[in-house]
Order: C-alpha cells, then structure tokens, then sequence
C-alpha cells in the first residue's frame, strides 16, 4: 500500500509558473514509476508526465517544453514544474505512483490559470 499527498496548486497568472509536489508513503519500496495526471470539469482525466526509477521521462504533447518533471530519488518527492501556463492547464493535478500489481492515486491539487 502506498499513500500520497500532491501539494502546490493555487491560482497564477497565464504565463506564470508553478511547482507541485507529491510525497509518497507506505511500502515506497514498491514503486516502479511515478506521474502526474489531470483532470478538468466535464472531461475525461489526462496523461501529463511520468518519470521512471531509471530517470527516463515522458510528456504529453500539450506540456512539451513548459513542464519538467523531476525527482531526487524514486522514494523521495517528486515535482512538475510548470511554466508558460494557459487558461487550458486549468485542472485538478493527481499524482500517481505505479507498482508491480497496483496504481495509487494522491487526492489531488486544484491549478488555476486565470487573469
């Protein structure tokens, strides 16, 4: 079992930047990759970043070249730095943690992107 909490999301500016983090807990031990994901009202919830225990990332083509996902160490927090941020990223942003046989999810961190 694994417990994680996303924290960081707030409301910025369109162009601003913000930084989340999700702490993971529980049997880390588990852990083969972690990511974020998103969700807005009405719509279906998206893939955004994904980090591997080798260090590899992924990311939606929405967010090329303005998130960077990062960690420390797999068993450490991890962070989504997001930067030239649109009304669009506007979302509720879920951390995930993926082990050999399960997904956990965090409760998720509401992101405004708003004048």
């Amino acid at each position: 079992q694994v417990q994680l909490v996303e924290s960081g999301g707030g409301l910025v500016q369109p162009g601003g930047s913000l930084k989340l983090s999700c702490a993971a807990s529980g049997s880390i031990f588990s852990i083969f990759n972690m990511g974020w994901y998103r969700q807005a009202p009405g719509k279906q919830r998206e893939f955004v970043a994904l980090i591997s225990s080798g260090g590899s990332t992924n990311y939606a083509d929405s967010v090329k070249g303005r998130f960077t996902i990062s960690r420390d160490n797999i068993k450490k927090p991890v962070y989504l730095q997001m930067n030239s941020l649109k009304p669009e990223d506007t979302a509720v942003y879920y951390c995930k943690a993926r082990t050999g046989t399960v997904d956990y999810w965090g409760q998720g961190t509401q992101v405004t992107v708003s004048s």
